[in-house]
């Protein structure tokens, strides 16, 4: 059966609708991150606004406490930043990259999660316009308390 405009555009049509249908189920399936930070920290909404550009799903918990949120959860104190993150079952602290989580999630390794010591400049977050971004490493550390490099940057 010959292909007319009548059956592209039904074809056209059918597939509009399926999008339509398809894409709050896609929206829906975004991973989410529950990020814990403290209620006047900048850079915390602009690591948020990273995540969002990275296909995550962020949602936000404004917390005055987060050292104990940080020691509740293990993350060493040698490894702490301005914020906490929770993706599935890991812990996120600080800046960490996406790509990073990405392939933490992938990779799953036997870990408590990742950490950005600090607030290093360039960071996802700690952009800052006509400075250099500084080098720093995403370290993976483990319920026992020690840690490895998991990425270097830049």
């Amino acid at each position: 059966m010959p292909f007319d405009r009548r059956h592209l555009l039904g074809f056209l049509v059918s597939g509009a609708a399926f999008v339509t249908i398809v894409s709050p189920a896609l929206a829906e399936a975004r991973m989410e991150i529950k990020v814990y930070k403290d209620p006047s920290c900048e850079c915390c909404a602009a690591w948020v606004k990273h995540l969002q550009a990275h296909g995550f799903a962020p949602v936000v918990e404004v917390r005055d406490d987060l050292v104990s949120l940080k020691r509740s959860l293990g993350v060493p104190d040698a490894l702490t930043s301005c914020h906490t993150a929770i993706a599935g079952a890991y812990v996120l602290e600080g800046h960490v990259p996406a790509r990073e989580i990405t392939r933490l999630l992938a990779e799953k390794p036997r870990a408590l999660g990742l950490a950005v010591p600090g607030m290093p400049i360039g960071a996802p977050g700690m952009e800052i316009a006509g400075q250099a971004a500084e080098p720093y490493a995403v370290l993976l550390f483990l319920k026992d308390g020690s840690h490895k490099v998991f990425a270097t940057y830049p």
